[in-house]
């Protein structure tokens, strides 16, 4: 098959990163759209893999500019595909949904936010989905019917054992691992999900750093800019490493979901501080079936600093978190197996699922 692969956010190139290459590897052209975000286009050369920026300039300022921008990919997704003559496009972005529906073609979402937590999403994508692939669970309200459910999480595509291995000598490259560290996330929170929500503030983060200093080193990664302050914190690495990176801290702590959901697939404890804390399914299973993450409220700091002091005294916290690692893995699914069978198989697969949900489970 041609297939388009959209990507907007870094998150997404992780997540897609094995599927690109097994799909390749079948024999599938694959080709990867993308708009300029963040860190995005660095980690696909670093990769070395081919991509398109049909949004080079991300100048949003107002909902008006995020309207147009997505118009403008539209536009162009719909010419490529009929340029490169697409079979199958898939990502967790509305334009995958708008184009395949206006050209007739096969498509296939990934999300993992709650429908609640992501509003506009469902507005402009919703009722052009054709088939919204997401952990079991997830709500995604309105969209339950054009749902397909997988024992797993996205993080899995490309955290999972099968898939990654941690290496020390990655990290060594970067400092001194003779010390416990820790790995700080800032994120900018200025998705258009993100309006309202507060995060770790500098008077926060200066009260928990005071704290962690005495147990070890600390390391900051962060999408906002860092007060003069903490930039002595930034951890300067290939973005390709961080999970390496992560593997081997002692307790990771951010106000941003993704990394969050990445330390508890790797078995770290991790502590996340915004306004999104009791509202993410996926982070409520990790958190309450598995004990492996802890969401505290921005209003709340003095639950921050007693959460983290809790778990440095955690004699054996590392074994601890790792056998509540085994536990999620035993019970979860391959996502990037799961998801090349379900794009190759496209709609058949779809058709599986609904009649037999449990053929997942040949993907472990």
């Amino acid at each position: 098959m041609n297939i388009l692969i959209q990507l907007s956010h870094p998150a997404h190139f992780h997540l897609y990163k094995n599927v690109v290459k097994n799909l390749q590897n079948d024999g599938n052209k694959v080709f990867i759209l993308i708009k300029t975000k963040d860190i995005l286009e660095d980690l696909l050369k670093n990769a070395n893999l081919p991509y398109y920026n049909i949004l080079p300039n991300d100048n949003r300022k107002s909902k008006f500019d995020i309207f147009w921008q997505m118009i403008v990919k539209d536009w162009k997704i719909f010419w490529f595909c009929i340029k490169h003559n697409i079979d199958l496009l898939t990502g967790s972005t509305p334009e995958v949904a708008q184009v395949a529906w206006l050209l007739r073609k096969y498509s296939v979402n990934l999300g993992e936010d709650d429908a609640a937590v992501a509003p506009a999403w469902g507005k402009a994508a919703g009722p052009f989905v054709q088939t919204l692939l997401s952990p079991e669970v997830c709500n995604n309200g309105k969209l339950e019917p054009k749902s397909v459910k997988y024992n797993g999480y996205q993080k899995l595509a490309y955290l999972h054992p099968n898939v990654f291995t941690p290496d020390i000598e990655v990290v060594k490259k970067y400092f001194n691992i003779s010390k416990p560290y820790f790995l700080i996330r800032f994120a900018k929170l200025s998705a258009h999900h993100d309006t309202g929500i507060s995060g770790i503030s500098t008077a926060i983060a200066e009260k928990l750093f005071a704290i962690l200093e005495k147990y070890g080193n600390i390391y900051i990664t962060s999408e906002r800019e860092l007060e003069p302050q903490f930039e002595k914190y930034r951890l300067n690495i290939n973005p390709l490493d961080i999970h390496h990176v992560m593997a081997f801290a002692t307790l990771y702590i951010g106000d941003s979901q993704s990394m969050s959901v990445e330390a508890a697939m790797l078995g770290i404890p991790s502590v996340r501080f915004n306004d999104f804390a009791g509202r993410i399914g996926v982070l409520e299973e990790l958190q309450n079936v598995y004990r492996l993450t802890f969401g505290i409220k921005a209003s709340e700091p003095e639950k921050l600093y007693g959460k983290v002091c809790e778990l440095l005294n955690i004699s054996n916290l590392q074994a601890e978190f790792q056998a509540r690692r085994q536990k999620m893995l035993a019970d979860k699914i391959d996502a990037t197996a799961f998801f090349v069978w379900f794009i190759e198989n496209y709609p058949e697969s779809k058709k599986i699922m609904r009649e037999n949900p449990d053929y997942q489970y040949k993907f472990r």
